[in-house]
């Protein structure tokens, strides 16, 4: 029995020691070299179209020009000639942009997913369905062919007085499988001897610490080529090659602390502070001054039996309010919970925290990164 009260005091103490140490500043997390980057040429490629969407139930382009000439082409290889000269009512059609991603190593014969889009004045895509559509990538050629029904997640309504209702975005539709590949992209994967793989995020430590833990695992493999690149010399057999990529990328690596850096989104007031900010020694007050002007005009009477005229006298009153605040004081070093204890201490809005932080720039106490997104 005492053994095993020995026993669950060590496991204890030691799920303490654990804890204690995930919370100590500069602790890294080994992450896996598929998390850090990918292989070059093992990614996707974007493939992009133009098309004619029908079957809508009146809520198309009419006689948009390019719609009218597009359905003269369709109608033209299906053997169907439109009288010249006469533009269709198109209320049923629509001229759409179709975007779809063609992932790495796809195959002629293989399916992929399509957005369709609406390039005019269609009012909703809601049951049409996608004319047979060629889909081009970067290089002008053909790699995939698209058509199929549209399933639109979004709802327009109207009313005969002009009232409109929508609900998300009815212009937009999708194809589950609505592209069939036609042409794969060379990726070099069985030709080249040397493959690269990159880092998502441009860091020389990193760089060399996947290099070291792949060398360590497989002696010889890895170079550094710059803050991004590795290079790997990898057998030719795909086989065998297929086996080592799949073991690199499984690698467990510790990358370097991120750079010290403070990201503002003008937008929203959103501010996020990384844990890699430390300050300089720093003194700060941060006051509200507020300026107020009432007016309260007077309407003036002219005396009875007077030739007077009835005026507007101005009233005005200007108040000027500051208010007190305390100093907040940094010790050099100072972690982000020492920040931002005491700017909750100050009770700054999103607003000052950005005119605090750029002060703190400024003044050379800040060694950090200023992002405005």
């Amino acid at each position: 029995m005492v053994t095993a009260m020995i026993r669950r005091f060590l496991l204890s103490l030691a799920a303490l020691a654990a804890a204690v140490a995930a919370t100590l500043p500069g602790a890294a997390m080994a992450e896996r070299v598929r998390d850090l980057g990918q292989f070059q040429g093992v990614r996707s490629n974007q493939l992009t179209g133009y098309g004619i969407v029908v079957g809508l139930p009146g809520t198309g382009d009419d006689n948009l020009e390019y719609l009218t000439q597009a359905m003269k082409g369709v109608s033209g290889r299906m053997g169907l000639t439109l009288p010249a000269g006469v533009a269709p009512n198109l209320k049923n059609a629509a001229a759409v942009m179709i975007t779809a991603d063609l992932p790495a190593f796809a195959k002629p014969g293989q399916r992929i997913d399509v957005t369709v889009s609406t390039i005019g004045k269609a009012k909703s895509l809601r049951g049409g369905a996608l004319i047979l559509s060629p889909l081009y990538g970067a290089d002008g050629q053909v790699y995939a062919m698209a058509q199929g029904n549209l399933a639109v997640g979004g709802l327009g309504i109207s009313g005969r007085d002009g009232s409109n209702l929508t609900v998300n975005i009815p212009t937009v539709g999708r194809i589950a499988d609505g592209a069939s590949v036609e042409r794969a992209v060379a990726t070099g994967f069985d030709n080249n001897p040397v493959l690269r793989w990159n880092l998502f995020d441009a860091d020389f430590l990193t760089a060399a610490r996947v290099r070291d833990a792949i060398n360590t695992r497989l002696p010889g493999t890895a170079t550094v080529e710059d803050g991004v690149t590795l290079a790997l010399t990898l057998p030719l057999d795909p086989n065998t090659r297929a086996s080592v990529m799949a073991a690199i990328e499984m690698i467990n690596v510790d990358p370097a602390e991120t750079p010290a850096r403070v990201i503002v989104n003008s937008r929203t007031g959103t501010v996020v502070i990384n844990s890699a900010v430390r300050l300089s020694p720093a003194a700060i007050s941060h006051g509200k001054l507020t300026v107020r002007v009432d007016e309260n005009p007077t309407v003036v009477q002219p005396a009875p039996f007077s030739r007077g005229q009835t005026a507007v006298e101005q009233n005005s009153t200007l108040t000027a309010d500051e208010e007190k605040r305390s100093v907040a004081m940094f010790q050099g070093g100072a972690s982000l919970s020492k920040v931002v204890d005491a700017l909750n201490m100050l009770g700054v809005t999103p607003s000052d925290l950005v005119a605090i932080l750029e002060a703190l720039k400024q003044a050379g106490a800040l060694k950090a990164e200023m992002v405005v997104i």
